[in-house]
């Protein structure tokens, strides 16, 4: 099936490209015709008005076929489709403007266009079309249900994440990214008015594999209605007077994003935005089933935590670019989340903080485990908190992926807004997940009620088992200075 699908695919290209050819050979012989007919004229305004086109479509169009003309006596709107190309645009011709602006109408309603013949000697201002869309800076706030994703930067260049572009050369095509999807949104509603780098985008936080989020903010300049954004340093007008008429950029992007991925909120933002250096704190919730935990030994644990620690030892140390490893936990606590099944209680660790570093929750979290399991003291925190004692990290698995969820992240005078009418489909939407997640919870109910689970003697919570290798003596890792001291011997044999 995949080789019939890939030669029907390539058979539709070919063809599509083939007739791609036959129009643009059409439209050469009509400019030609167009090209006679204005020579003939006597009107001089005519003649300075041809010859600036052809030498703003010469100059800007490395290939003649780029530029797409249409016969000037044509009065019918010519038929829009999902192909058309705003690159082609190279013309004053208002037909040809009706057939690009009536096409981004059916995205987003019509955006501010800006006249670019007085930027043509800007440096580095390559001149690709007559109109350029107004743009400005937009921070977004987004929800993510991280299950299938592996996390939301692109760094990671696994399978799914949510945030980049994906990269052909070196990941499957059936594979997708976090990054990617947002990314493939702006680009099918137009939103995206040039590339990932001139856009100037920015995340507040990466997260792993399998996090989800209720509170990422990415920064990112998008197409606007509102004329004179891009360049303005009143901070008054960005942030609270300059809304009104604004594309409906949560209505819009939810409109084309996969059910997992929701757009919650946006805000105008300065044009110097950057969303993880302005960020004044972030907060984790790691959800957990309490089970035989001693939460009381775990709750006095956490409180280790606060306050200004190097925390290289509950984290996934990356040497060659990270020297600092002092963070800020403002706070640690245990809490119930008020739901129970079969005699468990569901709780819940919220952690607040200035920055995390690389897995830093999810280790945090599997130390206060094996002492809620009894396997550790709560002083155990103290000895691997004190890096002159315990410069090497002792190896241990972090805690599961899944139950981690990015829950907020704050920032000075960004306000996020919703429309009613997106915050209602917004709702509408998550309200029929939960109960699609609700049904398939009960089906796991009605399967469990049909099983039955033989006796067993009860277990002591406290004991430990014989696999258990305290912490202090388990294998180490090597230390931030090991790490750095390999590193500068690579880089002295490759030079």
């Amino acid at each position: 099936m995949g080789t019939l699908y890939g030669e029907d695919l390539v058979f539709e290209l070919r063809s599509q490209v083939l007739s791609l050819s036959c129009r643009v050979e059409e439209l050469e012989r009509e400019n030609e015709g167009l090209k006679c007919r204005l020579s003939s004229c006597s009107c001089s305004k005519v003649e300075c008005l041809t010859s600036s086109i052809s030498v703003n479509c010469e100059l800007t169009t490395p290939n003649k076929h780029h530029c797409k003309e249409f016969p000037v006596n044509q009065t019918t709107e010519p038929a829009i489709d999902s192909s058309f190309d705003h690159s082609l645009l190279c013309s004053t011709n208002p037909v040809k403007e009706n057939e690009a602006y009536a096409f981004d109408d059916l995205c987003m309603g019509t955006s501010a266009k800006v006249s670019m013949l007085d930027k043509i000697e800007e440096p580095g201002f390559y001149l690709k079309n007559i109109y350029q869309y107004a743009r400005r800076c937009v921070a977004l706030k987004i929800m993510y249900f991280g299950q299938r994703f592996y996390g939301f930067a692109s760094e990671a260049q696994m399978e799914p994440t949510v945030e980049d572009f994906r990269n052909s050369a070196s990941i499957d095509t059936n594979t997708f990214f976090l990054q990617s999807e947002i990314f493939r949104a702006l680009e099918k509603t137009k939103l995206l008015v040039d590339n990932k780098e001139n856009s100037q985008y920015s995340r507040c936080g990466r997260t792993d594999k399998g996090v989800s989020s209720t509170g990422q903010v990415i920064a990112i300049y998008l197409r606007s209605k509102v004329k004179n954004n891009g360049g303005n340093n009143n901070e008054k007008t960005i942030f609270g007077e300059n809304c009104e008429g604004e594309i409906d950029y949560v209505r819009v992007l939810n409109r084309v994003l996969p059910k997992d991925i929701r757009v919650i909120g946006w805000c105008p933002a300065p044009s110097k935005f950057h969303a993880r250096f302005k960020c004044l704190s972030r907060e984790y919730r790691y959800l957990f089933w309490r089970e035989s935990l001693d939460i009381a030994a775990m709750q006095k644990a956490a409180k280790k935590f606060v306050g200004e620690h190097d925390f290289r030892n509950f984290c996934k140390m990356d040497a060659a670019n990270v020297n600092n490893y002092t963070r800020k936990i403002t706070t640690f606590e245990i809490s119930s989340c008020g739901k129970r099944f079969d005699e468990n209680e569901l709780c819940t660790m919220t952690i607040r903080g200035s920055a995390f570093l690389w897995h830093q929750v999810r280790c945090m979290v599997a130390v206060l485990f094996m002492i809620g399991h009894g396997f550790e003291s709560p002083e155990i925190i103290d000895v691997l908190l004190d890096i002159g004692k315990t410069p090497r990290k002792p190896q241990y698995n972090m805690a599961p992926d899944l139950p981690l969820i990015l829950r907020s992240c704050e920032f000075e005078d960004i306000n996020f807004i919703c429309s009613s009418d997106a915050g209602r489909a917004l709702h509408e939407h998550l309200k029929n997940e939960f109960q699609t997640h609700m049904l398939q919870a009960a089906i796991f109910q009605e399967a469990l009620s049909c099983t039955s689970l033989p006796e067993t003697s009860s277990m002591n919570p406290g004991k430990k088992p014989k696999g258990h290798v305290p912490l202090l003596l388990r294998p180490t890792e090597p230390s931030f200075e090991e790490r750095r001291a390999k590193l500068n011997l690579k880089g002295v044999l490759k030079s």
